[in-house]
């Protein structure tokens, strides 16, 4: 059963791609409905999110990737983007990247050398986001955490999170230690990087892009998945690709059993 129909994209899209011939829906995520097409005019990506948080996170994921357009971070372009309000949904237009998510290609790889390559340069791209320049426009009112505690209260207030009323409470209680925000993705995962030929080919859900801290995204790339992070050499070559001290124990659980728990 398809997600939607190509009846229900937009005509402002359809006139961008032109002649839709498929339209295939990959295995995603639940916050939106992800479409590849191929068209006449080259291979797509439709994103379609309903309901108001889904709707905000895929308009937020289509002015980070705008805001990032001029950099060199290898992220797919944004063509178009609607909101429906009558029916309480946005859609998105992206460019097609081709490559397999690095959680897929580090399950497949048996050699053990070429395992840590893969780590290597994923700690490595992590490094270059947190390096790249952040546009003013991706800059928050307040402080980056204040507003994810904000935003964490709110979702639970609204349900569907795994984080409770306790957690949070210790989590604005023990905040860790300041230290200087960078650009960050936010969700930084082996979900979200696309490989091709054991390279980088491009990173992909920008929903959570900020000027943050950047120990959550290392804390989040180094949550152990099968075939991932499971042991401790994965972690060190993560650390030494990165270039700086691992983050702590308490800074960790802070942000990867703490704070995603609400996100």
């Amino acid at each position: 059963m398809p997600l939607f129909t190509i009846h229900e994209i937009p005509e402002a899209f359809l006139d961008e791609v032109g002649t839709i011939r498929t339209l295939c829906f990959p295995t995603q995520g639940h916050t939106s409905d992800v479409a590849v097409i191929k068209a006449a005019r080259g291979t797509f990506v439709i994103k379609r999110a309903k309901g108001e948080r889904f709707s905000v996170w895929l308009a937020r994921e289509a002015k980070v990737l705008k805001a990032l357009s001029a950099s060199s971070l290898p992220i797919p372009a944004v063509y178009r983007f609607q909101e429906n309000k009558h029916r309480n949904e946005v859609w998105a237009l992206f460019e097609y990247i081709e490559g397999e998510p690095l959680r897929q290609a580090l399950e497949k790889e048996t050699n053990e050398d070429k395992r840590q390559q893969m780590i290597f340069r994923f700690v490595e791209m992590l490094a270059k986001i947190h390096a790249t320049p952040c546009p003013r426009e991706l800059m928050g009112r307040k402080p980056w955490l204040d507003e994810m505690l904000d935003k964490a209260a709110d979702y639970l207030a609204h349900g569907d999170v795994d984080g409770t009323r306790e957690l949070l409470d210790i989590l604005k209680k023990k905040r860790p230690t300041p230290c200087p925000s960078t650009l960050i993705h936010g969700d930084f995962t082996i979900d979200n990087i696309l490989v091709r030929d054991e390279n980088i080919v491009g990173v992909i859900d920008w929903s959570n892009g900020a000027f943050g801290d950047p120990r959550y995204d290392a804390a989040l790339a180094i949550r152990p998945k099968r075939n991932a992070f499971q042991h401790e050499s994965d972690v060190l070559t993560f650390f030494k690709g990165y270039g700086q001290k691992p983050i702590t124990k308490e800074e960790y659980t802070y942000f990867a059993n703490g704070l995603y728990e609400f996100f």
